[in-house]
């Protein structure tokens, strides 16, 4: 957990502006659920992109979905259009989205996100609501089950989602 955080403040420190999803995203409202990723979502600008860039650069960055394992400081080119980006580092993996299934794009997101503190720095999180949400859309086994399980974290807390 511990490199996933500084993957999450190297981000924070880029400027680069997003909304912590995914398995991350439950285990800060509460989930038992063991993740060995982050996943975020991100509007992937040009700008954003090389923000990204910097902030990863000594980490070693290359995508994790190409045989080649391309490294993501070379490609793509700076200028081409992205939809999202699956990265693995020396720190870890990072999964960069520009929308979640069943929630919707970045602002969206964003606008109902919480402020969670995870190692002494305030960063946004998917709401838990939107969480289950998109958990549910997704129907792997393994969502639903953490699905279930923030339902009833929601409902200990008195939250109806």
């Amino acid at each position: 957990m511990q490199n996933l955080t500084r993957l999450l403040e190297r981000l924070a420190e880029a400027g680069v502006d997003f909304v912590i999803v995914g398995g991350f995203a439950a285990v800060t409202h509460g989930s038992s659920y063991l993740t060995r990723d982050v996943d975020i979502c991100a509007v992937l600008t040009p700008q954003n992109v090389a923000r990204l860039r910097q902030a990863l650069a000594d980490w070693n960055p290359r995508h994790r979905m190409t045989p080649q394992k391309l490294s993501f400081l070379d490609y793509p080119a700076g200028d081409q259009p992205l939809k999202n980006l699956y990265l693995e580092t020396d720190a870890g993996v990072v999964d960069i989205l520009s929308s979640v299934l069943g929630v919707g794009d970045f602002e969206r997101l964003k606008s109902t996100a919480d402020q969670v503190e995870v190692d002494g720095r305030t960063y946004a999180v998917m709401s838990l609501r939107d969480l289950v949400q998109a958990k549910e859309a997704l129907g792997r086994e393994k969502d639903l089950l953490t699905a279930k399980e923030l339902r009833a974290i929601a409902a200990k807390r008195g939250e109806r989602l």
